[in-house]
C-alpha cells in the first residue's frame, strides 16, 4: 500500500487530478474536425466542453460529503468505474447528442477522482505542508496540459478524432486497477450525525460562513473561469485567426502550458518559506500581467500565433502559482470536513467556467476579443479579492 510523504503516493494523486485537464486538453485541437464529421457548428462541439464542465460541478457536490462517512478509496473505486463507462461511450459515440450525454457521465467519474485526491492531502497533510504537495501535485499533472494537446494532435493525425477517447479509456482503467490494488483507506474518523441531505447542506452552511474559506473559494473560482474561457475559445480563434492544424495548434497550446509548468515547480519551492497567502499574491499579478499581454497581442492583431502563446504562458505562469494556493488554503479551514470542502472547491468553479466558455464561444465569432477580455477581467477580480486575505499571512 502507498504510504504518505512518498512520491509514488504523490503520483498517483496527481494523476487521479488530472482526469479533469486531460479529458478537456487532449481532444481540444480536434475540437473543430468534431464539428465537420457530424456536420454540427462550432457552439454545438462546444457543448461538449460544457456538458462536460457541468457534470464535473455537479457531481462533485456528492462525492466529498459522503467520502466523509463512507471513505476515500470506495468513493475513487465508484468515480473512476464511471469515467472509464462514460470514456467508451464517448469512443463509439454515434451523434454529437450521444457524445454531449457520455462527456456528462465522464466528468461525473472524473470529479470524484480530483475530489477525493485532494481530501486524501488534507487527511494526510495541512497548511503550508499542503499547499506545497499540491502544488507537487500541480507539477507532476502540469506534464499533463503540456503533453495532451501534442498527445491529443498526434493521435488525431494518425487515428481520427475518436482515438483521443480511447486513450482516456486507457488511461482511467490503469488508474482504476491502480486505486485498487495499491490506494490505502486514508480517513480516520467520521462526523458524528448521520448522513443525510440536511447534515450534507449543514456542512456546506458551515463552511460557506468561514470569511476565509469564501475568499480561497471565490479566488479559486475566479481563476479557474478566466482559464477554462479561454481554453474552450482557443482552438476556434487559431483555426480561424491563423489557420493552424490540429497538430499545430496543439504545439501552441502546449507551448503555452510550459508556464503552468513553471508556475507549479516554482510554487513547490516557495510556499513553505512564503506562505499561502503571498505565493497567491505573486501568482495574481503575474496572471494580470499576463492577461494584459494577451489583450495587447489581440490589440495588436500579430500576424504570428507566436506572440499570443507566450502572453498566455505568462498568465498559466501566475496561474500555476495560485492555484493549488486556493485548494490547500480552503482545504485549511476545515476540520472534520475535508470532503466536503473539496467539493465546493471543485463545484464552484467548474459552473463558473461552464457559463462563461459557452457565452464566449458563442460570441467570438472571428474575434478574439470576448476571450481576451474575459481573461483580463477574472485576472483583475482575482487581484482584487486577494487583498482582504493579507491580513491572514500565516495561513
Amino acid at each position: 500500500m502507498l504510504k504518505p510523504n512518498t512520491f509514488a503516493l504523490t503520483a498517483l494523486l496527481a494523476a487521479l487530478t488530472a482526469l479533469a485537464p486531460l479529458s478537456t486538453d487532449l481532444y481540444l485541437p480536434t475540437l473543430p474536425d468534431i464539428g465537420r464529421a457530424f456536420g454540427v457548428s462550432p457552439s454545438q462541439v462546444q457543448l461538449t466542453m460544457s456538458a462536460y464542465l457541468f457534470g464535473f460541478a455537479l457531481g462533485q457536490i456528492g462525492y466529498g460529503p459522503i467520502s466523509d462517512w463512507y471513505g476515500r478509496r470506495s468513493g475513487l473505486l465508484v468515480a473512476l468505474s464511471c469515467y472509464c463507462a462514460g470514456s467508451l461511450i464517448c469512443l463509439l459515440a454515434p451523434s454529437i447528442d450521444v457524445l454531449i450525454g457520455a462527456r456528462v457521465l465522464q466528468a461525473f467519474g472524473g470529479s470524484g477522482a480530483i475530489v477525493l485526491a485532494r481530501a486524501v492531502v488534507r487527511d494526510f497533510y495541512s497548511g503550508a505542508r499542503a499547499g506545497r504537495e499540491l502544488s507537487m501535485i500541480g507539477l507532476v499533472m502540469a506534464f499533463g496540459p503540456v503533453s495532451a494537446p501534442l498527445i491529443g494532435g498526434a493521435l488525431h493525425a494518425l487515428f481520427g478524432w475518436r482515438s483521443s477517447f480511447a486513450a482516456l479509456l486507457v488511461f482511467g482503467l490503469i488508474l482504476t486497477l491502480t486505486v485498487a490494488l495499491k490506494m490505502p483507506e486514508t480517513l480516520a474518523g467520521r462526523p458524528d450525525a448521520r448522513l443525510s441531505l440536511a447534515s450534507m447542506l449543514a456542512g456546506y452552511h458551515d463552511l460557506l460562513r468561514d470569511r476565509d474559506f469564501k475568499l480561497y473559494l471565490l479566488i479559486g473560482t475566479v481563476s479557474y473561469t478566466g482559464l477554462i474561457a479561454w481554453l474552450v475559445a482557443v482552438p476556434f480563434i487559431y483555426n480561424s485567426r491563423f489557420g493552424l492544424t490540429p497538430f499545430v495548434m496543439s504545439l501552441a497550446i502546449a507551448g503555452s502550458a510550459v508556464g503552468y509548468l513553471v508556475g507549479t515547480l516554482i510554487a513547490t519551492r516557495i510556499v513553505v518559506r512564503a506562505g499561502i497567502v503571498r505565493t497567491m499574491g505573486y501568482g495574481a499579478a503575474i496572471m494580470l500581467a499576463g492577461a494584459l499581454a494577451i489583450c495587447a497581442a489581440v490589440a495588436l492583431d500579430f500576424q504570428s500565433v507566436v506572440w499570443i502563446a507566450l502572453a498566455v504562458g505568462l498568465n498559466l505562469l501566475g496561474f500555476g502559482l495560485l492555484f493549488p494556493q486556493t485548494i490547500a488554503g480552503g482545504l485549511s479551514c476545515a476540520a472534520e470536513r475535508a470532503g466536503a470542502a473539496s467539493s465546493l472547491l471543485g463545484f464552484a468553479p467548474q459552473v463558473s467556467a461552464a457559463l462563461l466558455s459557452a457565452w464566449v464561444v458563442a460570441s467570438i465569432r472571428d474575434s478574439a476579443w470576448p476571450a481576451a477580455l474575459s481573461v483580463l477581467a477574472m485576472a483583475m477580480l482575482v487581484l482584487v479579492l486577494w487583498r482582504p486575505l493579507q491580513s491572514r499571512p500565516g495561513r
